[in-house]
């Protein structure tokens, strides 16, 4: 094939494909224009998940008349003149790539007028292409509507997501740039219903309360090295270590007002808290830092997401001595933080009394409303469960895949010590048993036979807007696994039944471990997002480390583990045994040699 030069149309759509890669980015576009015209209220409203409509309006100052058109131009800016002001870049936007790419894909009115001016002016477009200029009559600011987004480019629009999908990246852009700017006011409308507003206070924690909720506000410490005499300052929050996520996700950074995505700076994050988190846990943090505009360089990626900083070290330096310092200061503080707050949840009474309840595994309970599959049977008690030992000539439900043990004992309420013809085995109590509901629970969901316990009163639970919308990208399949949950008004849920293995924890603290694992997705070896929730219920239903055990309790655990498919191992590949050969033991007290 000969080489051809492009035509501008083509251009225009290949340069929209490195900056509009899905509604969140037309959101995040405006946004940004919005702010550098000096915008003290934003009104983003959102239909179709951004893909019918996507409108902005601003208070800001407005554009001249002349340079509505020219806006519209492929490197058209009012942000920079020549290449030395590349150096000192103190606007979010400065190419002039983000309006001529969005129109280039979408049908884009605007209208506009500048405070200077008594009129406005409205232009729109189709496919880049202006198609009407004309005055008319309109308030100081700018209102940007996006209409039918890549209408002409089918193969970027095959590739979004549903609609609740990029509702969620939406919330989770204005969120952030509510955050980099309390003192602007920010309202989010989707299909007509508001779910997030800031209040414009000009304080970072009201911001954090209506965009993280109150439960996870309360535990984190303000920093702010405004007055350590330093060039780079550092503020914002952090989270005590007792509040942590599964991933860096929750790591939310600013450099001079713009989010960035940088993996250097949130591993300084993440050092802060050496020696006061696990392992594969990691704080949520909301930081912004101020550095002089000529140590930053923001033209290295297409999006702007990522910046070069001159001295990379200094900035890592900074911020890893101010969260160091924030953590150190609060566990020097003797006061006990949040008090008698009872979180975002409340315990219920879901149908039980005290005696029902799934952790307390007395033999002697078994009544109308108790799953017989949440209990340990001793082999005298010649129960029908699958996962007991037959009693007479019938062949057992399952194949054993250890041999018989006996119990001898429990260590520390954690371990069981049993006698198997093999020698000594140790069994991990809380792993095991998660194994054990691991098994039964996917039986049981491939056989769409999942009990679900439903609650005497529906109880109500507010999300954090990107929090709620990733619950309703997934209720069905948290309907799968034997959650009811309906909306009930904006980013608020009824919880009308849950899985009958969480019967008796609060719902709001299920949910909430729930929403953790919906954010990371699926991890490799997974099969699915439904796989991961249930192995989520399995774990907080499955007795715990510290919990002593009746003798018939420890072999009733030990029969039903003898059963299962992979008893080597729980649901996250932890081991549930340790095993001792006689010949080990032998050797350890010095019989053989």
């Amino acid at each position: 094939m000969s080489i051809q030069i492009l035509s501008e149309e083509v251009v225009a759509q290949i340069a929209a494909g490195e900056v509009v890669e899905r509604p969140a980015s037309v959101v995040k576009e405006l946004l940004e224009n919005a702010l550098d015209a000096g915008a003290g209220h934003i009104r983003i409203e959102v239909t179709g998940g951004g893909r019918q409509r996507i409108r902005v309006s601003d208070d800001g100052s407005g554009m001249i008349p002349d340079d509505v058109p020219l806006a519209f131009h492929r490197h058209a800016t009012s942000k920079l003149r020549t290449a030395d002001d590349l150096s000192h870049i103190t606007t979010l936007g400065f190419r002039g790539e983000a309006l001529a790419s969005i129109a280039s894909v979408s049908h884009l009115n605007i209208v506009t007028r500048h405070t200077d001016f008594s009129a406005g002016t409205l232009l729109r477009l189709r496919g880049g292409q202006i198609t009407e200029h004309k005055s008319v009559g309109a308030p100081v600011g700018t209102v940007i509507t996006v209409e039918n987004l890549f209408h002409n480019t089918p193969a970027r629009l095959k590739f979004l997501k549903k609609d609740s999908t990029e509702k969620r990246h939406i919330a989770l852009i204005v969120s952030r740039y509510a955050m980099a700017y309390p003192d602007v006011r920010f309202v989010l409308e989707q299909d007509g219903r508001e779910i997030f507003r800031s209040s414009g206070s000009g304080f970072l924690g009201d911001v954090l309360v209506a965009a993280l909720g109150l439960d996870t506000f309360r535990d984190m410490v303000e920093i702010n090295t405004e007055h350590s005499g330093q060039s780079i300052r550092v503020y914002g929050y952090t989270s005590a270590p007792n509040l942590h996520r599964a991933d860096r996700t929750h790591i939310t950074l600013f450099v001079n007002g713009r989010w960035i995505q940088d993996t250097r700076l949130a591993y300084a994050v993440t050092q802060a808290y050496h020696t006061f988190l696990m392992t594969g846990r990691y704080p949520v943090s909301v930081l912004l830092l101020d550095i002089p505009p000529e140590e930053v360089d923001v033209n290295v990626h297409p999006t702007k997401a990522e910046v070069r900083f001159r001295d990379g070290d200094s900035v890592f330096a900074a911020l890893q001595r101010a969260v160091r310092r924030a953590i150190i200061d609060l566990a020097q503080t003797p006061a006990v933080r949040g008090g008698d707050y009872t979180g975002r949840g409340q315990a219920t009474e879901w149908g039980l009394d005290d005696s029902h309840l799934q952790l307390d595994l007395s033999l002697d309970l078994e009544t109308p409303g108790q799953h017989t599959r949440h209990r340990f049977y001793s082999p005298a008690e010649g129960s029908p469960d699958a996962t007991a030992v037959p009693v007479g000539p019938g062949a057992p439900a399952r194949p054993r895949t250890l041999p018989i043990l006996r119990v001898v004992g429990q260590i520390g309420a954690t371990y069981i010590v049993a006698e198997g013809p093999a020698g000594m085995y140790l069994i991990d109590q809380h792993a095991a048993h998660e194994r054990i509901l691991y098994e039964q629970f996917m039986e049981e969901y491939t056989r769409q036979e999942q009990a679900a316990q439903y609650a005497l009163s529906a109880q109500s639970i507010h999300l954090p807007p990107v929090e709620a919308r990733l619950v309703e990208e997934n209720l069905e399949v948290l309907h799968s696994i034997g959650f009811a949950l309906e909306p009930f008004g904006p980013n608020t849920f009824v919880i009308r039944a849950v899985p009958a293995l969480l019967a008796n924890q609060p719902p709001g603290d299920v949910l909430a471990a729930l929403i953790e694992d919906l954010e990371s997705g699926t991890k490799p070896g997974q099969a699915s997002i439904e796989e991961r929730i249930i192995q989520r219920v399995c774990k907080q239903a499955a007795v715990k480390a510290g919990q002593i055990l009746s003798f018939d309790e420890m072999q009733g655990l030990i029969r039903q583990l003898e059963r299962c498919q992979s008893p080597l191992t729980c649901p996250h590949g932890r081991p549930t045994m340790i095993h001792m050969t006689t010949d080990q033991l032998a050797r350890q007290f010095g019989r053989l040699g």
